[in-house]
């Protein structure tokens, strides 16, 4: 007779609660059970026999979801002296604290869906955007008793989520807030039912979170079941200032990032069509199939949370030559096979078809229908983007920075040589996004293109590059600005052979490349030109000073007219500790001649309002002047800014950039400098009035004179000092314009020693005004030591 074994259920249960036997009796007894329990599984017996009423036969359609990790400690310790404790029923369901359901409130109109500006999308999932608070509902198998129990949430993204790579996040439960970082808090308690308020920080990584929910008592852990109708949705923020996709005005965030349909424009620069485009972001599945893409490029998810990285991927698999992308361009006239480009009026047919066929690129596609669907993952991602079709676009294949044309010794083309082309026109994309990798002054709108044309560090994709970059002919900053330059401000030279093979250049044309640069305008389907955002009116000494300044790290700087000697210099100063806010901002411009003859230099400056992420608000003032500079002599320029130019630009921190570009006439020398600078604001005083005694009140007044000509309104006072006060507010109201206003605030220092008081004020029209003084504070008399 064959001996008699346990099934694997069997084994698990006995895994999982290790000979705990509770007064059920033993293996003898267990086989004198009715058939019906040997049907079920040990760990089920055991919980129906703890408590009959919360645990019933499985037919009885009664499913946990909860995973419990946890036994009690007593009945270990019972178990261990063979001893069978009687445990009445509601002790035993008391045993852990476990979840029973989660409500992420995750409808399209209900709170997060509405105020994360996520609920057009489609699917029952909850969707949110970074940086920005979220509630949700968990249901307990008791009431939460913060003094004895621990809740945490556990979020997983990617193949193999890590702790260290952020991947996988643990959101602790805390009392206070700090903001940008994972947080939550008890917002509300109904009996077993907790509402809990969520933060995430700016940086977050995107993508598609799994949920659980740990709990922790004193009698052991338990973890809630992953359940995929759970899973959070992350994206970026272009409503939070701290991401770097944050953009301040509604409605272009409306445009750029809620508009599902779109412009795209096409023909000559003297025959512009336009075509409507249904970029359809919001559609159903096209979020999964946008992720989808992320997670083919077989990049690690840790870097999902750097907009600078995520459009590079993106930028790299629209397309398909190298890494089996979204579509696959034809350029050849033979359309058969796949959908002639034309045909496409939009991104979710390609897109839903990339997703639906686990990868295989949709055929297929040329340059409009790529910035297309780029347009589609760029907006459904968060990020506020654009379409932009630049006419007479040059192609430059040799890294020269010019359009080179080259003809034999009877000026015939030399077909073989002639790779660099311009086409009539070229659609790629602009994308909106600080640039913290790069100097100040050159965020904002960003340039990519997902038409594979040129590879960028060995792959196809392009961007994203400065657009201030590109217009000034900085093409030495990443991300491929010269390419980018190349398209849209590269002059057509022309080269002919010598009897000796070498060539010579014999013509060039500058005003060829890079017309009517368009994009659909804000609000509306009109066409607007935003050329000047990629470049100098054309002819112009700003124009050709980028376009020199571009060549000379091309592959054909011979080609420009090199200066004759560099002699003169120019630089910046500023006096003191800066210019103050309210005021006049006053610097110095010093041109310094090094050279024994004199020198003639044409100066053009730009003044811009920027925010502290270095991208560009506003362009405040322009100036051009002609300055001599006398031999071996120096020239200082007073260079002012008047309050009236700047006060209505202002954004947070008051930081500004003066750009200076200029040209020696003697020499050709090119001359350039940026310059950034902060209007200062004035401190708030504070004056301690009497001696600190731990215990006894303490008075202290604040003073602060508003530096500007007109009102600030609703202002706010922030006071807190660790050991002294609590953080308060104090309300103070209007003041008037150059106005002193000084208060006394009375608080109770509660620990001896030296402290520090901090104050801040809060309004619109004014911020980072701060204070702090020291505040020594002593036992109070008789105290014990």
């Amino acid at each position: 007779m064959p001996a008699e074994t346990r099934s694997n259920r069997d084994r698990y249960t006995v895994g999982r609660f290790p000979s705990v036997t509770l007064g059920f009796g033993d293996d003898e007894a267990a086989k004198e059970e009715p058939s019906e329990s040997k049907r079920e599984n040990g760990c089920a017996q055991w919980l129906r026999k703890v408590c009959p009423c919360c645990h019933r036969k499985s037919n009885e359609d009664d499913h946990s979801e909860t995973v419990v990790t946890g036994v009690d400690d007593t009945e270990k310790a019972a178990e261990k002296n063979d001893k069978k404790p009687v445990t009445s029923g509601s002790e035993i369901h008391e045993l852990l604290l476990t979840v029973k359901s989660i409500n992420l409130m995750k409808g399209k109109s209900e709170k997060n869906r509405t105020e994360h500006h996520t609920d057009r999308y489609h699917g029952d999932h909850l969707i949110i955007r970074r940086g920005q608070t979220f509630q949700m509902w968990i249901t307990l198998s008791r009431p939460f008793d913060p003094k004895t129990d621990k809740l945490q949430l556990d979020l997983k993204t990617g193949p193999l989520p890590a702790v260290s790579k952020e991947t996988h996040v643990i959101v602790p439960l805390v009392e206070d807030m700090k903001g940008n970082c994972w947080e939550a808090s008890v917002a509300a308690q109904d009996d077993k039912r907790i509402n809990l308020s969520v933060n995430s920080p700016a940086t977050a990584i995107i993508g598609r979170y799994q949920l659980t929910v740990e709990t922790c008592c004193v009698n052991g852990p338990a973890t809630s079941t992953p359940d995929r109708g759970n899973d959070i949705y992350v994206l970026f923020n272009p409503w939070c200032e701290d991401d770097t996709v944050y953009m301040d005005s509604e409605a272009e965030r409306k445009e750029y990032v809620l508009n599902d349909v779109g412009q795209l424009y096409y023909g000559t620069e003297n025959q512009i069509g336009a075509r409507s485009w249904n970029y359809g972001q919001f559609d159903d599945g096209i979020l999964d199939a946008c992720l989808f893409a992320l997670e083919k490029s077989g990049t690690q998810p840790s870097g999902w949370g750097d907009s600078i990285s995520v459009v590079r991927i993106i930028s790299a698999m629209i397309n398909s030559p190298d890494d089996q992308g979204v579509l696959e361009g034809n350029w050849s006239g033979d359309y058969s096979g796949g959908t002639s480009p034309t045909v496409w009026s939009g991104s979710v047919e390609i897109l839903k078809a990339y997703h639906k066929s686990k990868g295989t690129p949709v055929r297929y596609g040329q340059c409009w229908v790529f910035a297309g669907v780029f347009t589609t993952v760029l907006r459904c991602l968060g990020i506020p983007g654009r379409p932009t079709t630049n006419f007479s676009s040059a192609h430059d294949t040799d890294t020269s920075l010019t359009t080179d044309v080259y003809l034999d010794e009877n000026m015939e083309p030399i077909d073989d040589l002639n790779a660099d082309s311009i086409w009539n026109f070229h659609v790629w994309n602009d994308c909106w996004m600080a640039r913290p990798d790069l100097p100040p002054g050159y965020g904002g709108w960003q340039a990519v293109d997902a038409t594979p044309q040129e590879t960028s560090q060995g792959t196809y994709r392009c961007g994203p590059a400065s657009l201030a970059a590109v217009r000034s002919g900085q093409v030495y900053l990443k991300y491929d600005c010269p390419f980018v330059f190349a398209e849209v401000n590269s002059d057509k030279i022309y080269w002919q052979r010598n009897a000796n093979g070498t060539f010579t250049q014999i013509y060039d044309e500058k005003k060829i490349v890079g017309h009517n640069i368009s994009t659909k305008a804000v609000g509306s389907d009109i066409r607007a030109d935003i050329t000047d955002l990629y470049k100098y009116p054309e002819g112009t000494d700003e124009e050709r000073i980028a376009v020199e300044t571009a060549c000379r790290y091309g592959s054909k700087a011979s080609a420009f007219t090199q200066p004759r000697a560099e002699d003169v210099s120019v630089e910046v100063t500023m006096a003191g500790q800066g210019p103050v806010i309210g005021q006049d901002a006053e610097l110095t411009i010093r041109l310094r001649n090094r050279s024994s003859e004199h020198r003639t230099v044409a100066l053009n400056s730009q003044v811009v309002v920027m925010y502290y992420t270095g991208v560009p608000k506003a362009t405040v003032r322009k100036d051009s002047a002609e300055v001599d500079v006398l031999p071996n002599q120096e020239t200082d320029l007073e260079w002012s800014l008047e309050y009236k130019d700047y006060k209505d630009q202002l954004v947070d921190q008051g930081a500004l950039m003066l750009t200076l570009l200029g040209r020696v006439k003697e020499t050709q020398q090119v001359l350039a400098t940026q310059f950034s600078f902060r209007l200062r604001t004035p401190d708030l005083t504070l004056k301690p009035l009497g001696k600190a005694v731990v215990g006894e009140k303490l008075g202290v007044e604040i003073g602060f004179t508003n530096p500007l000509p007109h009102v600030l309104k609703a202002v706010m006072f922030n006071l807190e000092g660790l050991g002294l006060i609590t953080a308060r507010k104090i309300k103070s109201g209007d003041i008037g314009p150059r106005a002193t206003v000084s208060l006394t605030e009375y608080f109770t220092p509660t620990l001896a020693g030296p402290r520090k008081l901090l104050a801040s004020l809060d309004c619109k029209q004014l911020t980072q005004v701060h204070g702090v003084v020291d505040v020594n504070v002593e036992e109070k008399s008789g105290a014990a030591s």
